[in-house]
């Protein structure tokens, strides 16, 4: 049985991802591929209201993916048993992987950049994209896939009551190991095969959590934990700016690099706030839904089954689009918007489109 509030949460997550990456392609700090060859980029002044008002979301919102894939893992393990849940993952995420590395990731990337005046070949794009094997967004089902096949093989989770003392350990847990893996891989940097290394303990923590508090906790989130997160993050979002302002960090894309990584107080205070909003903010965010997002019709339905590939196809697109958009002479605030509108429409379309198909086959078969 679906669960209505945990299929609305997913689509409002996929589609606040793909508008977030359609603002990166035009911020001077980047964080996705149009920026590379972007024609505009948004002023100072609004990039950094932009980073205050969404920036936050950045930093926790893939981790709330993993936690929601791991409160249905145990699950899935459970009903399928190990051989048969690892050959599903493969399939359903080590083909659009897999597909997307090694042909549909550098052919956007090639078109983005000829449409760009560069003139790069389509094995270019291929060979010396760094990282080797990147694929745009779908790094997140690689990684996924990884987890997925270690938990299946790993000795059985117990599924648990979630407690104020599991938040704020987990807290602890993901905050510290993401600190001591970014002195070795600083965030943002990159690996063969686009692997994130550097946001792995928050999401491999995230997939845990979710496992562990498993279907209960899909269904309800108790009201002393949901209160307690909801306070801690929206108070930390609420300090957020007033904290940059204070350190002095007013030019993301100049004050970004100590932040990244290293022995540096900068590099220990993200870390600390990613953990705080990455484990109060994926279990507030669930428990939110479940008192606010539990109407489900047969248009959300759709939409809740179109989420997955709309996820997969929006790379291609929000390229294309951007590419599209660029001979018009426009600023950054509005052609962004305007990427990402169109981005999130034509992404859902598509999985409609393809789930509809796709169940219209399984009726009739």
């Amino acid at each position: 049985m679906r669960l209505s509030a945990v299929d609305n949460l997913k689509v409002i997550l996929v589609a606040w991802v793909i508008g977030g990456h359609a603002l990166l392609g035009y911020a001077a700090i980047g964080g996705w591929p149009y920026d590379e060859v972007n024609e505009v980029t948004f002023h100072p002044g609004v990039e950094t209201v932009l980073a205050a008002l969404v920036g936050p979301s950045g930093l926790f919102f893939m981790g709330t993916f993993y936690f929601m894939a791991g409160i249905f893992t145990p699950g899935s393990i459970e009903r399928k048993g190990r051989r048969r849940f690892i050959a599903d993952r493969l399939v359903r995420l080590g083909t659009p992987w897999i597909v997307t590395a090694l042909v549909v990731w550098p052919t956007f990337v090639w078109i983005a950049y000829n449409g760009a005046g560069r003139d790069v070949s389509w094995w270019q794009a291929f060979t010396d994209r760094r990282p080797f094997l990147d694929s745009g967004s779908l790094w997140f089902v690689g990684v996924l896939l990884i987890f997925s096949i270690a938990i299946a093989l790993a000795p059985p989770i117990k599924e648990r009551a979630i407690t104020t003392k599991t938040v704020v350990g987990m807290t602890m847990i993901v905050a510290g190991t993401t600190f001591l893996t970014r002195l070795v891989f600083p965030a943002r940097s990159g690996q063969v095969g686009d692997l994130h290394l550097w946001w792995w303990p928050q999401c491999l923590g995230m997939l845990l959590l979710g496992a562990i508090g498993g279907r209960k906790l899909a269904e309800r989130v108790p009201d002393e934990i949901y209160r307690m997160t909801r306070n801690v993050v929206i108070g930390t979002i609420a300090v957020l700016p007033v904290a940059a302002a204070l350190m002095g960090v007013l030019d993301l894309a100049k004050s970004a690099e100590p932040f990244l990584g290293g022995w540096t107080w900068q590099a220990l205070t993200l870390a600390l706030i990613e953990g705080i909003l990455v484990v109060a903010g994926s279990v507030w965010l669930i428990g939110l839904a479940q008192r606010r997002l539990t109407r489900q019709g047969p248009f959300a339905e759709g939409l809740a089954r179109s989420a997955y590939v709309a996820f997969v196809v929006q790379g291609p697109i929000l390229l294309s689009l951007a590419t599209a958009l660029r001979p018009l002479h426009l600023p950054a605030e509005v052609k962004a918007p305007l990427v990402g509108a169109g981005a999130i429409a034509l992404s859902f379309a598509i999985g409609w489109f393809v789930t509809s198909r796709r169940g219209a086959s399984a009726r009739s078969s």
